[in-house]
């Protein structure tokens, strides 16, 4: 255990199961192997977990398929109460939760505070979905018979998730997966395994019955996933992640013919318009940068200001960027903690240093911190011209990038040059061109005078190369459903 933790974050820790979880409960890998999860702040391991192989990922499959006719068969009012005991479990421990997720992610405590309360909220969300699974009975229009349209759980299903909402995107998936009657396998991030583990814990003692849920925490993510999607009996694969990966979890999941929900990588826009308030874009667009750190697929990734007004935002943005305390997460008052691995910061930092040689100014930060940790500081940087190729990469990380633009055609062709197409944000106060605007950019999920979008009774997921379906809302648990036609006489 890690001494220089409070003592609450201790006792956190080791409350937290570290077996693989299978059967409805916590047992050792395969030959006992396990593998560190490490406090990105310190770089210091905080827990050893065990390591699943693929072995372990058939065992926990069998298990699942040896269970699913039963959890199908299962009412759905059953299945509503259990995930809504669920619900007010995770509210109950919301502080456990959101200590647990900045140790292992290295965030600031009131992102993780904020996230405790949204993944939360998936579970209440579905379990009230859970009951509300219809069909259509009608009349074929010859007169001939009678249609009954029909919904059911798809089958199996393998949860892909990744390492910077663990809990959110833990019950994304799950919540939906188990109101349908699914049983679903879930291979956590290796960085952020132990809040999986928690809420499978919490699945339990909400009274979900062995062998619907399982967790496999592995250092073999890739031969892991592989073996499951391999598997005849997976019939369903959600994926959240990177577009490189999700391109070739779809290449695998064809051989099968598996249905697929794919959200992955984003380059969102933030334009900011002339008659904008400045005042509130900048509230806005700290909003949708800085959550989570920078961390997030839907973060603001490339800002592009109209000139009139890009002076007086870059300078309050700077100020408030500025105002951001750098440290471990998990201390009082901190509100910027590290990147989640050193890879990260250091793509951050090689995007920083490519944009300023291209030409940006550094108006903030700019420069990786000395000493342990993976740290890297508020940044803002300007004059970034809009064509630049840096502007195309996901920067995932606490920098804000302005270029400016003249007119309202530059912005939205600067907007929609990316392959990408998960968030897109503007501010304006001009009603005609809100509904010009909104119509033109092209993503899944536009943000009106809005930083932040994401809401568990809408449908999340993006459009090009930012993913496939969607989650939350009411599309989400039809994600997981089958349709049957029955003829009738």
């Amino acid at each position: 255990m890690p001494t220089h933790l409070s003592d609450f974050a201790k006792k956190v820790l080791a409350a937290v199961p570290t077996g693989l979880w299978i059967n409805g409960q916590s047992t050792p890998a395969e030959g006992g192997a396990t593998f560190d999860v490490t406090d990105p702040a310190t770089e210091q391991p905080l827990a050893k977990v065990a390591d699943a192989s693929v072995a372990d990922a058939h065992h926990a499959l069998d298990v699942a398929v040896g269970v699913a006719g039963e959890w199908a068969a299962t009412a759905p009012r059953e299945r509503s109460e259990i995930l809504r005991r669920a619900f007010e479990i995770v509210t109950k421990r919301s502080d456990e939760f959101a200590m647990l997720m900045t140790l292992e992610l290295g965030r600031a405590l009131p992102d993780s505070v904020a996230e405790t309360r949204y993944g939360a909220e998936f579970l209440r969300w579905f379990a009230e979905e859970a009951v509300r699974i219809g069909g259509r009975y009608t009349t074929s229009p010859n007169g001939t018979g009678q249609i009954l349209v029909t919904h059911g759980p798809i089958g199996p299903s393998l949860a892909i998730t990744p390492w910077n909402f663990p809990l959110a995107m833990g019950t994304r998936k799950v919540g939906p997966a188990l109101a349908a009657g699914n049983v679903m396998v879930v291979k956590p991030a290796g960085e952020t395994p132990l809040t999986m583990l928690a809420l499978a814990e919490v699945f339990a003692e909400a009274g979900l019955p062995a062998g619907v849920l399982s967790v496999l925490p592995t250092s073999h993510s890739s031969t892991v996933s592989s073996a499951l999607i391999n598997d005849d009996r997976i019939r369903k694969i959600s994926f959240t992640g990177s577009t490189p990966i999700g391109r070739i979890l779809l290449s695998q999941a064809a051989e099968r013919v598996q249905r697929t929900s794919m959200e992955l990588g984003g380059n969102a826009p933030f334009l900011v318009f002339d008659d904008a308030d400045i005042d509130a874009a900048v509230e806005g667009a700290f909003a949708a940068k800085m959550r989570n750190g920078g961390e997030a697929c839907t973060a603001a990734n490339r800002f592009l200001v109209q000139s009139t007004v890009a002076e007086e935002f870059t300078d309050k943005l700077t100020t408030k960027m500025a105002a951001m305390q750098l440290g471990p997460g998990y201390q009082d008052g901190i509100t910027l903690g590290p990147l989640v691995n050193a890879s990260q910061r250091d793509s951050v930092a090689a995007l920083v240093d490519t944009a300023v040689a291209a030409g940006a100014r550094i108006r903030l930060g700019g420069k990786r911190p000395e000493g342990a940790g993976f740290y890297y500081p508020a940044t803002v940087l300007d004059l970034v011209d809009r064509e630049s190729a840096v502007l195309r990469e996901e920067i995932f990380g606490p920098v804000a990038m302005i270029s400016t633009f003249d007119t309202e055609a530059q912005a939205i062709a600067a907007a929609n040059s990316t392959e990408y197409g998960l968030a897109a944000y503007f501010y304006s106060q001009g009603a005609e061109r809100c509904n010009r605007i909104a119509a033109a950019l092209d993503a899944g999920m536009v943000g009106v005078n809005r930083g932040v979008i994401s809401d568990v009774a809408a449908p999340f997921g993006g459009v090009k190369q930012s993913g496939i379906g969607r989650e939350g809302g009411s599309e989400g648990i039809a994600e997981y459903l089958t349709t049957k036609y029955i003829a009738l006489t």
